[in-house]
């Protein structure tokens, strides 16, 4: 009887939990964009949180630090793009411009090798190729397609994350939260019953470390792919585009196993409209730069920080870039990896240590009684 009364306690607890997760799913819902400038700030403020602990160690006060930090960044920024930005957005300017040239010669060298397979009927293979490949098809569905993912991708990051102005607002989040981040913590894990509530606060420190040598990580990988991207198509003859494609590679390579890939579509439309083996060469450089980040410099300065096996990582990528465009690409992987943290010590810790003192009873199998 008592088990029996001890069942539908439980069951009316859970339904009361599930029950309240209603409401608060559908406020989360309506708080979205709120929610996904918490987890920017979050993600920015531990990836500087050393730089301001390094200050405090000198007597600084953490306010102080953190502008003093954020001016830092932020002078460090200008000067990049005032160094580098007009020869960038040059180059760039000309690299569009050469897409429609490049398609061109691809198109007349592909009807040249099927004309010289068909010499005999030029006409037929040109008529074949028109509609077998369909190549305005093709190339106006490419062009749809390009359009449709940019504009879905700047309509959910403009919608959620709200633009330039919540970014900006991201940043003075973070920097009240590295400000005050001892007291936010205290008041938070305070609403927690004990003894979660000490669990939590020792936890809170790892998960920082861990969002913030990703982060930190990402962007050591990007800045040495774009300078070794820059200085090698330059070796290759592109200096008049080598800039440019350097800082593409280094934007797309923040975000992890596709970034590589995406940078290098520009540099192969700019390899194709100077044709001969500058093509293959182009090919072989980012083939080269893919197995250097994903065997090399990942592992060094990425992985052996984040704890996250690498699979779990690239779905944590296209889960983000499924929900949240490019934005997500960038947070949620980081995210994932300050859970783990949660998930290693608050339960699979406890749970090795449990089954190594639980004492083990060898039982013979033939003398087990039914």
């Amino acid at each position: 009887m008592q088990s029996d009364e001890q069942r539908i306690t439980l069951s009316v607890s859970n339904l009361a939990w599930l029950l309240a997760a209603v409401p608060l799913l559908l406020i989360g819902w309506q708080l979205r964009s709120l929610l996904i400038m918490l987890m920017i700030s979050v993600v920015l403020a531990a990836s500087i949180a050393p730089v301001v602990n390094w200050a405090e160690r000198f007597r600084v006060p953490r306010w102080l630090g953190v502008v003093l930090t954020y001016l830092s960044i932020l002078a460090v920024i200008v000067g990049i793009v005032l160094l580098v930005g007009p020869t960038v957005v040059e180059q760039i300017q000309l690299l569009v411009r050469q897409i429609p040239v490049s398609l061109r010669k691809v198109l007349e060298s592909v009807e040249g090798w099927v004309i010289a397979f068909n010499d005999q009927r030029p006409e037929l293979a040109s008529e074949l190729l028109n509609q077998v490949l369909d190549v305005q098809g093709l190339t106006s569905w490419a062009i749809r397609s390009s359009q449709r993912l940019l504009v879905r991708s700047y309509s959910v990051t403009t919608g959620i994350v709200g633009g330039v102005f919540s970014l900006i607002l991201a940043l003075f989040v973070s920097g009240y939260m590295l400000a005050d981040s001892r007291t936010l913590v205290k008041n938070f894990v305070r609403l927690l019953p004990a003894p979660w509530d000490d669990r939590i606060e020792a936890q809170v420190a790892p998960i920082s470390n861990r969002i913030g040598s990703y982060i930190r990580g990402r962007l050591l990988v990007s800045a040495i792919l774009s300078i070794a991207t820059t200085v090698s198509l330059s070796m290759l003859g592109l200096s008049e585009f080598a800039l440019g494609l350097g800082a593409i590679a280094g934007v797309t390579n923040l975000i992890p196993f596709l970034g590589p890939f995406l940078g290098a579509i520009p540099a192969l439309v700019v390899a194709i409209s100077q044709g001969g083996w500058i093509i293959l060469w182009v090919l072989l450089l980012y083939i080269v730069i893919q197995n250097l980040e994903t065997y090399v410099l990942d592992p060094l300065l990425v992985a052996s920080s984040v704890g996250v096996h690498p699979l779990y990582q690239l779905l944590a990528v296209l889960g983000g870039t499924q929900v949240l465009g490019i934005i997500g690409a960038l947070i949620v992987p980081p995210w994932i990896a300050g859970g783990a943290v949660l998930l290693e010590n608050l339960y699979l810790r406890p749970k090795l240590m449990a089954e190594r003192h639980q004492p083990t009873e060898t039982v013979n199998p033939l003398f087990t009684q039914p």
